[in-house]
């Protein structure tokens, strides 16, 4: 696979410039800021009050706008989106709203607008490394299951392609505070298990040339478009 960076693959996937777009799942608002600075007018989706916390607390790029919220029921109109993206995202919806996901993403979309889902293939030194707290070897495999069900929603696949995107962390804190971030459910699991997940770290981790640690993580994108 060609080593890629997420953000670069999107920029170089996506228009962005004037495009209506939302975010589900947006964290702490980091690719929402890049979009805004990029000239998209960014409605950022996240239901972590933690994730929250951090994205409301950031200094604002431009119009951004960050909500509480859920994949599976959008607070947008009908048709008045240009772009819905799924960064990393679609796999933590619960399973049986993923299809409610994919038929949302639809519903708000104008004609010829697109879904960019970026999902980690469920394999590879991060995945082993983030194993014992949460294997998400079924979700992740459900949520392709969606995009790929997607027609039914009308919405017809552009283009999927793989790729390796460089993961540099500065130490194992660094990699607890990603993994939990995304699920509180995982703190607990990470104190239990802290001896093996460090190891685990020590072990799987690579040194990185500019200091650091190395996980290169390889990566889907799945781009849809509204018929």
């Amino acid at each position: 696979m060609d080593k890629r960076r997420n953000t670069d693959v999107i920029v170089e996937t996506l228009a962005l410039e004037g495009k209506r777009v939302i975010d589900v799942g947006c964290g702490d608002g980091g690719l929402a800021r890049r979009l805004t600075r990029l000239g998209a007018h960014v409605l950022g989706i996240e239901c972590s009050p933690r994730q929250l916390g951090k994205a409301r607390a950031a200094v604002p790029a431009g119009d951004e706008v960050i909500v509480e919220g859920v994949g599976q029921a959008l607070p947008a109109d009908d048709d008045s989106t240009d772009l819905v993206i799924f960064f990393n995202s679609l796999h933590h919806i619960p399973i049986e709203h993923l299809a409610k996901a994919m038929a949302e993403a639809a519903r708000v979309l104008k004609p010829d607008g697109e879904v960019y889902v970026n999902e980690p293939l469920p394999f590879g030194a991060f995945f082993e490394a983030v194993r014992p707290v949460d294997d998400e070897t079924w979700v992740r495999g459900a949520a392709l299951a969606a995009v790929k069900g997607a027609w039914v929603h009308g919405l017809e696949e552009a283009t999927e392609f793989s790729y390796l995107h460089p993961m540099v962390l500065a130490d194992y804190e660094e990699f607890r505070d990603k993994i939990i971030s995304a699920n509180a459910e995982r703190e607990a699991k990470f104190t239990t298990l802290d001896a093996e997940m460090r190891q685990r770290f020590a072990r799987l981790a690579l040194p990185a040339p500019d200091g650091g640690f190395l996980f290169e993580q390889p990566m889907r994108v799945n781009l849809l478009r509204k018929v």
